[in-house]
């Protein structure tokens, strides 16, 4: 497994810009936050607890989508590029985990609008988004369900490569989680 001697054992590893970085985290904290709103909050009696659970997941849905697209934009103008870690295959699949995470992050978004617009969602009773919908419950379902399956798919592309990040850093001890680290 060729890795980059300019990372192995260095502890001056150079490192991505602050906007990229704190980009990065905040997305990652999001979606830990969505997902396990999204897991939990049917658990909850129907009440304003539970109206509230969803009015906090769907404003944070529409924050990851101001993120994502910030994201792509800063990574495509201004952020910092760095030398590849790995070279050959493990580059490839860096690469191709990394435009995975892009692609799942932009439908699960674009499922979750459209799920909530299409409900025509109230956000902690104080607002509510239009309903573009004729509101059909086998539709809901649907949109429901391809959304949820995009969310757990992230969520196991995000796991592996949190894992790929991991074994860098403390099998491998190329310092790979310092160009992250804010």
């Amino acid at each position: 497994m060729a890795m980059s001697s300019q990372y192995r054992g260095d502890t001056n590893v150079v490192r991505y810009d602050p906007t990229t970085i704190w980009l990065h985290w905040l997305t990652l904290g999001a979606i830990i936050i969505l997902w396990l709103i999204g897991q939990t909050a049917d658990w909850v009696p129907r009440g304003p607890f539970r109206t509230g659970l969803w009015s906090v997941h769907v404003v944070l849905g529409f924050f990851t989508a101001f993120m994502l697209l910030t994201r792509v934009a800063w990574r495509a103008h201004f952020g910092r590029v760095l030398p590849p870690a790995d070279t050959g295959v493990l580059h490839a699949i860096a690469k191709a985990t990394h435009y995975t995470l892009y692609a799942l992050l932009g439908v699960v978004v674009v499922l979750g609008i459209s799920d909530a617009l299409y409900r025509g969602s109230s956000v902690f009773g104080v607002w509510s988004l239009p309903q573009v919908g004729s509101g059909d419950a086998a539709t809901r379902h649907a949109l429901n369900g391809w959304h949820e399956l995009a969310a757990n798919m992230t969520v196991a592309v995000a796991c592996l490569h949190g894992a790929a990040a991991l074994l860098h850093q403390y099998v491998w001890r190329d310092h790979l989680l310092q160009r992250m680290k804010p």
